[in-house]
Protein backbone atom coordinates (compact mmCIF):
# COMPACT_ATOMS: atom_id res chain seq x y z
CA UNK A 1 0.00 0.00 0.00
CA UNK A 2 1.68 3.41 -1.32
CA UNK A 3 2.14 5.93 1.56
CA UNK A 4 0.42 9.40 1.16
CA UNK A 5 2.02 12.86 1.68
CA UNK A 6 0.14 15.77 1.55
CA UNK A 7 1.63 18.92 0.21
CA UNK A 8 -0.92 21.64 1.85
CA UNK A 9 -0.82 25.44 3.34
CA UNK A 10 0.10 26.20 6.83
CA UNK A 11 -2.55 25.30 9.67
CA UNK A 12 -3.29 29.12 10.61
CA UNK A 13 -4.32 29.54 7.15
CA UNK A 14 -6.87 26.47 7.32
CA UNK A 15 -10.41 26.60 8.95
CA UNK A 16 -9.67 23.29 10.74
CA UNK A 17 -13.06 22.08 11.66
CA UNK A 18 -14.34 22.29 7.78
CA UNK A 19 -10.99 21.44 5.97
CA UNK A 20 -11.06 18.83 3.19
CA UNK A 21 -7.02 18.37 3.46
CA UNK A 22 -7.54 17.79 6.80
CA UNK A 23 -10.79 15.32 6.66
CA UNK A 24 -8.91 13.83 3.83
CA UNK A 25 -5.64 13.02 5.84
CA UNK A 26 -7.40 12.01 9.24
CA UNK A 27 -9.59 9.35 7.28
CA UNK A 28 -7.03 8.27 5.31
CA UNK A 29 -5.11 7.92 8.44
CA UNK A 30 -7.91 6.12 10.35
CA UNK A 31 -8.23 3.90 7.58
CA UNK A 32 -4.53 2.56 8.68
CA UNK A 33 -2.59 4.07 5.54
CA UNK A 34 0.57 6.04 6.55
CA UNK A 35 0.12 9.26 5.94
CA UNK A 36 1.87 12.55 6.48
CA UNK A 37 1.55 16.39 5.69
CA UNK A 38 4.09 18.47 4.23
CA UNK A 39 4.55 22.49 3.68
CA UNK A 40 5.97 24.44 1.38
CA UNK A 41 8.43 25.58 3.49
CA UNK A 42 9.49 22.18 3.85
CA UNK A 43 9.48 21.38 0.07
CA UNK A 44 12.18 20.80 -2.05
CA UNK A 45 13.73 18.94 -4.65
CA UNK A 46 17.01 18.06 -5.40
CA UNK A 47 18.79 16.06 -8.20
CA UNK A 48 20.59 12.93 -7.31
CA UNK A 49 19.34 10.62 -4.69
CA UNK A 50 15.69 11.36 -4.06
CA UNK A 51 15.56 14.02 -1.37
CA UNK A 52 14.53 13.36 2.37
CA UNK A 53 11.74 15.71 3.09
CA UNK A 54 10.81 16.89 6.08
CA UNK A 55 7.10 15.51 6.88
CA UNK A 56 4.58 15.97 9.85
CA UNK A 57 2.60 13.42 11.82
CA UNK A 58 -0.81 14.63 13.09
CA UNK A 59 -3.93 13.46 15.05
CA UNK A 60 -7.20 14.63 15.58
CA UNK A 61 -10.94 13.66 15.72
CA UNK A 62 -14.37 14.00 14.00
CA UNK A 63 -17.26 15.38 15.35
CA UNK A 64 -20.34 12.77 15.61
CA UNK A 65 -21.17 13.12 12.21
CA UNK A 66 -17.83 11.72 11.41
CA UNK A 67 -17.57 14.91 8.35
CA UNK A 68 -16.60 17.98 10.45
CA UNK A 69 -13.16 17.71 12.41
CA UNK A 70 -13.19 18.37 16.43
CA UNK A 71 -9.48 18.70 16.49
CA UNK A 72 -6.21 18.34 14.79
CA UNK A 73 -2.81 19.10 15.89
CA UNK A 74 0.77 18.35 14.60
CA UNK A 75 2.49 15.38 16.60
CA UNK A 76 6.27 15.49 15.13
CA UNK A 77 8.32 15.90 12.49
CA UNK A 78 10.40 13.21 10.59
CA UNK A 79 13.09 12.83 7.65
CA UNK A 80 10.90 11.06 5.15
CA UNK A 81 12.55 8.82 1.58
CA UNK A 82 10.74 9.87 -1.75
CA UNK A 83 10.64 6.71 -3.87
CA UNK A 84 8.02 5.39 -6.18
CA UNK A 85 6.04 4.12 -2.62
CA UNK A 86 4.84 7.18 -2.28
CA UNK A 87 1.42 9.35 -3.37
CA UNK A 88 2.22 12.71 -3.19
CA UNK A 89 -1.04 15.06 -3.24
CA UNK A 90 -0.95 18.49 -4.59
CA UNK A 91 -3.41 20.36 -1.90
CA UNK A 92 -2.45 24.21 -2.38
CA UNK A 93 -5.15 26.57 -2.45
CA UNK A 94 -5.31 28.73 -5.64
CA UNK A 95 -4.54 31.75 -6.42
CA UNK A 96 -2.79 30.41 -9.31
CA UNK A 97 0.05 32.45 -9.60
CA UNK A 98 4.13 32.40 -9.81
CA UNK A 99 4.12 30.91 -6.47
CA UNK A 100 1.38 27.84 -7.78
CA UNK A 101 3.40 27.70 -10.78
CA UNK A 102 6.67 27.32 -9.19
CA UNK A 103 5.18 24.50 -7.02
CA UNK A 104 4.08 22.65 -10.02
CA UNK A 105 7.18 22.59 -11.73
CA UNK A 106 8.75 20.93 -8.54
CA UNK A 107 6.30 18.10 -8.50
CA UNK A 108 6.34 17.46 -11.85
CA UNK A 109 10.69 16.52 -10.71
CA UNK A 110 8.97 13.67 -8.61
CA UNK A 111 7.09 12.31 -11.18
CA UNK A 112 10.29 11.89 -13.12
CA UNK A 113 11.22 9.65 -9.88
CA UNK A 114 8.50 7.38 -10.31
CA UNK A 115 6.38 9.36 -7.59
CA UNK A 116 2.42 9.27 -7.93
CA UNK A 117 1.34 12.78 -8.14
CA UNK A 118 -2.77 13.24 -7.69
CA UNK A 119 -3.75 15.85 -9.16
CA UNK A 120 -1.13 15.60 -12.12
CA UNK A 121 0.76 18.88 -12.38
CA UNK A 122 0.99 18.22 -15.69
CA UNK A 123 -2.93 18.13 -15.66
CA UNK A 124 -3.20 21.30 -13.19
CA UNK A 125 -0.73 23.50 -15.67
CA UNK A 126 -3.04 23.02 -19.05
CA UNK A 127 -6.46 23.62 -17.84
CA UNK A 128 -7.45 26.51 -16.20
CA UNK A 129 -10.62 26.47 -14.10
CA UNK A 130 -12.29 28.95 -15.68
CA UNK A 131 -11.56 28.62 -18.84
CA UNK A 132 -12.21 25.09 -19.70
CA UNK A 133 -15.57 25.51 -18.11
CA UNK A 134 -15.86 28.35 -20.87
CA UNK A 135 -15.16 25.82 -24.13
CA UNK A 136 -17.99 23.43 -23.36
CA UNK A 137 -21.07 24.04 -25.43
CA UNK A 138 -23.04 24.46 -22.46
CA UNK A 139 -21.31 27.34 -20.79
CA UNK A 140 -22.59 31.12 -20.53
CA UNK A 141 -21.64 33.36 -23.10
CA UNK A 142 -18.26 34.72 -21.56
CA UNK A 143 -15.30 37.35 -22.15
CA UNK A 144 -12.18 36.98 -21.13
CA UNK A 145 -9.46 39.86 -21.40
CA UNK A 146 -7.96 42.97 -20.91
CA UNK A 147 -8.84 44.60 -23.87
CA UNK A 148 -11.53 47.94 -23.57
CA UNK A 149 -12.26 47.54 -26.59
CA UNK A 150 -12.95 43.78 -26.80
CA UNK A 151 -15.25 44.63 -23.67
CA UNK A 152 -17.28 47.09 -24.83
CA UNK A 153 -18.11 44.88 -27.82
CA UNK A 154 -19.20 42.13 -25.45
CA UNK A 155 -20.88 44.62 -23.79
CA UNK A 156 -23.11 45.66 -26.12
CA UNK A 157 -23.69 42.61 -27.07
CA UNK A 158 -25.27 41.25 -24.09
CA UNK A 159 -27.70 43.97 -23.55
CA UNK A 160 -28.72 43.58 -27.40
CA UNK A 161 -29.84 40.30 -25.86
CA UNK A 162 -31.77 42.30 -23.44
CA UNK A 163 -29.25 41.62 -20.24
CA UNK A 164 -28.84 44.47 -18.04
CA UNK A 165 -26.53 43.55 -15.60
CA UNK A 166 -22.48 42.23 -15.75
CA UNK A 167 -20.50 40.01 -13.50
CA UNK A 168 -16.71 40.81 -13.29
CA UNK A 169 -14.67 38.67 -11.68
CA UNK A 170 -10.64 37.54 -11.75
CA UNK A 171 -9.52 34.80 -13.40
CA UNK A 172 -7.57 32.60 -10.87
CA UNK A 173 -8.79 33.35 -7.42
CA UNK A 174 -11.51 31.65 -5.66
CA UNK A 175 -14.14 31.42 -3.32
CA UNK A 176 -16.19 34.55 -4.55
CA UNK A 177 -13.23 37.08 -3.84
CA UNK A 178 -13.18 39.69 -6.40
CA UNK A 179 -16.62 38.70 -8.26
CA UNK A 180 -18.63 41.87 -8.62
CA UNK A 181 -22.06 42.57 -10.02
CA UNK A 182 -22.74 45.57 -11.54
CA UNK A 183 -25.31 47.53 -13.65
CA UNK A 184 -25.11 48.27 -17.63
CA UNK A 185 -26.54 51.66 -16.88
CA UNK A 186 -23.44 52.82 -14.89
CA UNK A 187 -20.12 53.70 -16.12
CA UNK A 188 -19.52 50.08 -16.89
CA UNK A 189 -16.21 50.58 -19.00
CA UNK A 190 -14.56 52.65 -16.29
CA UNK A 191 -15.41 50.02 -13.44
CA UNK A 192 -13.71 47.03 -16.24
CA UNK A 193 -10.78 49.38 -16.66
CA UNK A 194 -10.01 49.43 -13.07
CA UNK A 195 -10.62 46.04 -12.57
CA UNK A 196 -7.93 45.36 -15.35
CA UNK A 197 -5.65 47.43 -13.70
CA UNK A 198 -6.76 46.40 -9.74
CA UNK A 199 -5.87 42.15 -11.19
CA UNK A 200 -3.17 42.81 -13.74
CA UNK A 201 -4.25 41.53 -16.16
CA UNK A 202 -7.51 39.54 -18.10
CA UNK A 203 -10.80 39.62 -16.33
CA UNK A 204 -13.65 37.69 -16.88
CA UNK A 205 -17.22 38.87 -17.99
CA UNK A 206 -20.33 37.55 -17.90
CA UNK A 207 -24.28 38.20 -18.06
CA UNK A 208 -25.43 38.29 -14.52
CA UNK A 209 -27.49 34.44 -14.70
CA UNK A 210 -30.10 35.07 -11.97
CA UNK A 211 -30.82 31.49 -11.93
CA UNK A 212 -27.75 32.05 -9.28
CA UNK A 213 -30.69 33.19 -6.73
CA UNK A 214 -32.00 29.41 -6.49
CA UNK A 215 -28.72 28.38 -5.94
CA UNK A 216 -25.62 27.33 -7.63
CA UNK A 217 -24.56 23.02 -7.73
CA UNK A 218 -21.01 22.33 -6.21
CA UNK A 219 -20.65 18.54 -8.26
CA UNK A 220 -17.93 16.41 -6.57
CA UNK A 221 -16.31 13.57 -8.65
CA UNK A 222 -13.31 10.99 -8.30
CA UNK A 223 -11.55 8.92 -11.05
CA UNK A 224 -15.23 9.70 -13.01
CA UNK A 225 -17.02 8.74 -10.34
CA UNK A 226 -19.86 11.78 -8.84
CA UNK A 227 -19.58 10.90 -4.73
CA UNK A 228 -22.19 13.63 -4.09
CA UNK A 229 -23.64 17.26 -5.09
CA UNK A 230 -24.75 20.27 -2.84
CA UNK A 231 -27.14 23.01 -3.70
CA UNK A 232 -25.38 25.93 -2.50
CA UNK A 233 -27.84 28.71 -2.12
CA UNK A 234 -27.23 32.72 -1.33
CA UNK A 235 -28.33 35.20 1.39
CA UNK A 236 -31.60 36.50 0.47
CA UNK A 237 -30.53 39.67 -1.61
CA UNK A 238 -27.43 38.37 -2.36
CA UNK A 239 -25.10 36.68 -5.67
CA UNK A 240 -22.44 34.77 -4.33
CA UNK A 241 -23.57 30.97 -3.73
CA UNK A 242 -20.23 31.24 -1.63
CA UNK A 243 -20.59 28.87 1.95
CA UNK A 244 -18.00 30.74 3.42
CA UNK A 245 -19.82 33.91 2.61
CA UNK A 246 -22.75 32.73 3.95
CA UNK A 247 -24.35 30.48 1.54
CA UNK A 248 -27.04 27.43 2.83
CA UNK A 249 -26.87 23.96 0.98
CA UNK A 250 -28.57 20.94 0.90
CA UNK A 251 -28.21 17.92 -1.04
CA UNK A 252 -28.90 17.90 -4.85
CA UNK A 253 -29.60 15.46 -7.87
CA UNK A 254 -27.83 16.08 -10.73
CA UNK A 255 -30.36 16.48 -13.70
CA UNK A 256 -28.97 13.91 -17.02
CA UNK A 257 -27.51 16.87 -18.72
CA UNK A 258 -25.17 17.83 -15.70
CA UNK A 259 -24.56 14.51 -15.21
CA UNK A 260 -23.77 13.82 -18.97
CA UNK A 261 -21.33 17.51 -19.07
CA UNK A 262 -19.38 16.04 -16.00
CA UNK A 263 -19.13 12.70 -17.14
CA UNK A 264 -17.36 14.19 -20.62
CA UNK A 265 -15.19 16.60 -18.81
CA UNK A 266 -14.15 13.86 -16.07
CA UNK A 267 -13.22 11.18 -19.07
CA UNK A 268 -11.22 13.95 -20.91
CA UNK A 269 -9.39 15.28 -18.08
CA UNK A 270 -8.43 11.50 -16.88
CA UNK A 271 -6.43 11.76 -19.86
CA UNK A 272 -4.32 13.93 -18.25
CA UNK A 273 -3.92 12.14 -14.98
CA UNK A 274 -6.97 14.87 -13.10
CA UNK A 275 -8.99 12.79 -10.85
CA UNK A 276 -10.26 15.24 -8.06
CA UNK A 277 -12.64 17.36 -9.87
CA UNK A 278 -15.28 19.69 -8.08
CA UNK A 279 -17.91 21.19 -10.23
CA UNK A 280 -19.50 24.43 -9.97
CA UNK A 281 -23.08 24.69 -12.02
CA UNK A 282 -25.50 27.04 -13.15
CA UNK A 283 -28.27 25.68 -14.51
CA UNK A 284 -27.06 23.53 -16.82
CA UNK A 285 -24.05 25.62 -17.64
CA UNK A 286 -20.61 24.11 -15.88
CA UNK A 287 -19.18 27.60 -14.62
CA UNK A 288 -15.68 26.25 -12.79
CA UNK A 289 -14.16 22.97 -13.29
CA UNK A 290 -11.85 22.83 -10.06
CA UNK A 291 -8.54 20.90 -10.41
CA UNK A 292 -6.49 22.89 -8.38
CA UNK A 293 -7.68 21.99 -4.95
CA UNK A 294 -11.09 20.91 -4.79
CA UNK A 295 -12.65 21.58 -1.72
CA UNK A 296 -16.16 21.43 0.22
CA UNK A 297 -16.34 18.06 0.66
CA UNK A 298 -17.08 18.27 4.22
CA UNK A 299 -19.72 19.92 3.23
CA UNK A 300 -20.91 17.46 0.79
CA UNK A 301 -20.27 14.88 2.77
CA UNK A 302 -22.71 16.56 6.35
CA UNK A 303 -25.49 17.05 3.13
CA UNK A 304 -25.01 12.79 2.63
CA UNK A 305 -24.88 11.99 6.49
CA UNK A 306 -21.65 9.85 5.49
CA UNK A 307 -17.75 10.80 5.19
CA UNK A 308 -17.49 10.91 1.23
CA UNK A 309 -13.25 10.71 1.73
CA UNK A 310 -14.06 6.77 2.68
CA UNK A 311 -15.09 6.78 -1.33
CA UNK A 312 -12.60 8.23 -2.16
CA UNK A 313 -9.96 5.55 -0.66
CA UNK A 314 -11.30 3.00 -2.09
CA UNK A 315 -11.09 4.28 -5.61
CA UNK A 316 -7.73 5.12 -4.98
Amino acid sequence: MKKHILLIDPLEKLVIKKDSTLMFALTLQKRGIETYLIFEEDFFVSNGDAPKLKVHSFEGSFEDDNCYLKDFKLTESLDYQIDKNTLMHMRLDPPFDGRYLRFLWMLRYYKSLGVEVLNDPDGVLLFNEKLYAYEQESSLKTYVGSSKEGFLGFAQEIMAEGHRELILKPLDLYQGIGVQKISLDDDYAAIFEDKVKQYQGPVVAQPFAKVVEQGEVRSFYFKGKELGSILKVPKKGEYLANIAQGASYSRYDLNENQRRECEKICNELAGYGVHWIAFDILGDSISEVNITCPGLVVEVSSAYKRNLCEDIIDLL
